[in-house]
């Protein structure tokens, strides 16, 4: 009986205990903050004396800062220590551990300060992109100045063979020649950086109409057509009339006109190059396919980087500037779609346009280019 009345009192005091409010626990960050943070867009991370995290957002956990209730790099826990002893703001550029080996770069620019007494708060925020705009500019400034040099070299050396050949009228005439030749691969290449770095800023929305792209195959075609009867080439235009885009006309002229004078200069002599428009479900779709050299697997991927040239000798025997197939793929990038490209070595190209439809017109076809147009293999620039 009184080991029974014992075990009886025993739980009711427990019960009694269980019931009872617990007693109040001081929050840990200050009130408010929890809130202020999770606001920010920032990736936000809480540290207490102990340089144990008290808090940390999502974003701080996807980019690695954060594992096992600690921060992960080293650099930031250094400066939260000097941040804590010397109670002023500090800033720093990190690379998380997460990201260094492998994977798209990260790149963060964190912000230390004290939150309280005991606490010190992390911000840190991508600057990735930013980085990486900044190396395609500074790359974008190398390759200019390298390939500016050749032309403005060669120039210089031709004037002074011309000066050294003035007894020479034959060699005058030579030389004049390769100085002319020069000074329009020159020009080509101003032309072209003006109007790369003019695509690169400009709102097609703001001043886009309805183009047909009839007109724009026959503007395209016209171009290439000294080049297509001096090389005997068989130009024809295949596919469906009455297909309508909305953008720039000039710009779209400008892209297509790129894909034509490629095709005529990289195919050779008495071979044929088509142009054929489609209405693929909501897109219009505008390929030149050549009978050409092709173009590796492995260029495939590359050759709508600026500068970037399949042959160089070959293309600056034709006064090519590599230029031409980043001016097409950003002329698509404005207008909505992009450009994909199907080679073989020895077997031709294709590049295909794709853009966003303005109407769903009837097809009229105008021939069946089923045996001049090889099937796409997707390659996205």
């Amino acid at each position: 009986m009184l080991v029974g009345a014992g075990g009886l009192l025993a739980f009711r005091l427990s019960e009694r205990e269980q019931l009872a409010e617990p007693d109040p626990v001081e929050p840990l960050l200050p009130p408010g903050a929890t809130a202020v943070l999770s606001a920010l867009r920032s990736g936000s991370v809480v540290v207490d004396a102990a340089e144990a995290v008290v808090w940390a957002s999502t974003t701080a956990y996807g980019w690695g800062l954060v594992r096992d209730g600690r921060l992960t790099d080293e650099e930031i826990v250094r400066t939260v220590r000097t941040v804590r002893s010397s109670g002023e703001v500090a800033t720093l550029d990190v690379e998380p551990r997460k990201r260094r080996r492998g994977g798209p770069r990260l790149l963060l620019s964190v912000r230390v300060a004290p939150l309280t007494s005991d606490l010190v708060v992390v911000l840190a925020e991508d600057r990735s992109e930013l980085a990486r705009v900044d190396d395609v500019r500074r790359d974008f400034v190398a390759n200019v100045s390298h390939e500016l040099k050749t032309p403005v070299g060669a120039l210089s050396l031709l004037a002074e063979a011309v000066e050294g050949a003035a007894e020479d009228p034959a060699a005058v005439l030579r030389f004049a020649s390769r100085m002319q030749h020069e000074a329009a691969r020159l020009s080509s290449m101003v032309n072209e950086l003006i109007e790369l770095s003019r695509l690169q800023n400009d709102d097609v929305g703001a001043h886009s109409t309805l183009v047909p792209i009839d007109d724009v195959i026959a503007d395209g075609c016209d171009f290439v057509r000294t080049a297509v009867a001096a090389k005997q080439i068989d130009l024809r235009a295949t596919g469906e009339h009455g297909l309508v885009v909305e953008g720039v006309r000039e710009q779209l002229v400008t892209a297509l006109r790129n894909l034509l004078d490629n095709a005529v200069n990289y195919s050779p002599e008495r071979t044929r190059v088509v142009v054929a428009a489609h209405a693929v479900e909501d897109r219009v779709e505008i390929s030149v396919a050549d009978q050409g050299i092709g173009i590796t697997e492995a260029d495939q991927t590359r050759v709508f980087e600026r500068f970037y040239r399949v042959d160089p000798a070959r293309s600056r025997a034709t006064g090519g500037t590599g230029l031409g197939l980043s001016i097409v793929k950003h002329v698509c990038a404005n207008h909505g779609g992009d450009v994909v490209v199907w080679s073989a070595e020895g077997s031709g190209s294709t590049f295909t346009l794709r853009l966003p439809a303005a109407t769903a017109p009837p097809a009229t076809p105008m021939d069946d280019p089923s045996t001049l147009i090889p099937p796409l293999r997707k390659v996205v620039p």
